[in-house]
């Protein structure tokens, strides 16, 4: 069986290849392609039985349709998210969808609390004064987190994660979730998303992006923010609204934003683009803000994930080509996601 992986940094390769080596060595050949999948580059995966990708990956209808015909018939997602995936689609046409549904959340809630972290005391900027000699310290202010009020927008894996990291910080804690279980209770109070925005020093997002969550952080929620308080966002760009954001940044209603993702991030992140100008005016806006600090997509980035990354997405692949049942395999029934031989999830 040949899998075809697109969106292949040099790191994709070498955890892939390890585990592929030393787990399944007889599963599969693996082709890297460095670009991403779209419809201009699908006829490249005509060899293949299987497909890998991740996040800024096409899998629409037409992609999915020309995978499809070239004899693709697993598409295997490096990552959790699945909102780029028409499942419908997929559905329609026999595909095999698998994702990684959880690996080292602590990895992406270590990260978010890192953006805090940075953006609150300002680092970024101490670093690059003193690498001057410049030892001045106005300009530089920050805030104490203990006993400020986070509030956690989804209470998933990740969203629990950072709920104990800022417990340790002896803040205070809210979360919205309408789907949650019992176990963010512990740390703080489930509360409706109007009183979250309203009393919370820093608003931390960690839902996924469906129909119904795009631009959940919009003109009108962001005008029920507390004034002065910090916006957080490491799990989907759509999330927020960044043209809204640009005016409650204007205005000084929000004190500060930090971003690992950006609803446009598609064709600019996890490539170099230092030598080009980036016609995102949206982006290059957010990016002359003293107040706004933007990754590029690395929250999930450790050693710890990308093993868990890599042998799960051939776990999946080994169960494909064994006829198994897979736990992490997506279908569509109506509009509600199911994973196969468990409940529904869900959004």
């Amino acid at each position: 069986m040949k899998l075809s992986v697109f969106s292949a940094k040099s790191y994709d390769r070498t955890y892939l290849d390890e585990v592929l080596s030393t787990t399944f060595p007889t599963l599969c050949e693996i082709e890297y392609h460095t670009f991403a999948l779209s419809a201009e580059t699908a006829p490249l995966a005509s060899t293949s039985t299987a497909v890998s990708v991740f996040v800024n990956d096409t899998l629409d209808n037409t992609v999915l349709h020309a995978l499809h015909a070239t004899g693709v018939r697993a598409i295997l997602l490096r990552c959790a998210g699945f909102n780029h995936v028409d499942l419908v689609t997929a559905e329609k046409l026999g595909l095999f969808v698998a994702n990684v549904p959880a690996y080292s959340p602590e990895a992406v809630a270590e990260f978010a609390v890192t953006l805090v972290q940075t953006l609150n005391r300002k680092t970024h900027r101490a670093y690059t004064r003193v690498r001057e000699g410049n030892f001045n310290i106005e300009g530089l202010l920050g805030t104490t987190l203990h006993g400020k009020t986070v509030g956690i927008v989804g209470v998933g894996r990740i969203g629990l994660a950072t709920a104990r990291i800022f417990h340790g910080f002896g803040c205070r804690l809210l979360a919205y979730d309408p789907f949650a279980g019992g176990e963010f209770e512990q740390y703080g109070s489930m509360v409706e998303l109007d009183t979250l925005l309203a009393e919370s020093n820093i608003v931390s997002l960690h839902c996924p992006l469906t129909e119904g969550t795009r631009h959940l952080i919009n003109e009108g929620t962001l005008a029920r923010m507390k004034p002065g308080a910090m916006l957080v966002n490491t799990s989907r760009g759509g999330l927020i609204d960044s043209t809204a954001v640009i005016e409650a940044l204007k205005t000084r209603h929000l004190g500060g934003l930090a971003l690992d993702v950006y609803e446009a991030e598609g064709e600019l992140f996890y490539n170099d683009h230092s030598g080009e100008i980036i016609d995102d005016d949206v982006l290059m806006r957010l990016m002359t803000f003293p107040n706004v600090l933007i990754c590029g997509h690395q929250g999930f980035f450790t050693s710890e994930a990308l093993t868990e990354i890599a042998g799960v997405t051939l776990s999946n692949l080994s169960d494909f080509a064994g006829g198994k049942s897979c736990a992490n395999s997506l279908v569509t029934e109506g509009h509600v996601l199911v994973r196969r031989d468990t409940a529904p999830v869900r959004l």
